[in-house]
């Protein structure tokens, strides 16, 4: 049976892990720190299937009809 991946369906947006450089330039640039971050629990399934750790920062690139794609950022937390 194949293993079902939720990144693959219509209704999940993109997740993606940044890089510590882009960690880094994201929060110089929005001038915060990764504690004033949204956070997403470790145990979140997307969380689990990207193979996050805690302290990550998540991209998450959300589409939209109204305004094409929208990306929020979420820090990774233990639950």
């Amino acid at each position: 049976m194949e293993e079902f991946k939720i990144s693959e369906h219509v209704l999940v947006p993109k997740h993606e892990i940044l890089s510590e450089k882009e960690e880094k330039k994201l929060l110089k640039e929005l001038n915060i720190s990764k504690k004033q971050l949204p956070r997403i629990f470790i145990s979140d399934p997307l969380v689990e299937e990207i193979k996050a750790k805690v302290g990550n920062i998540i991209k998450i690139t959300r589409k939209s009809l109204v305004s094409g794609e929208n990306i929020y950022y979420r820090v990774v937390i233990k639950d």
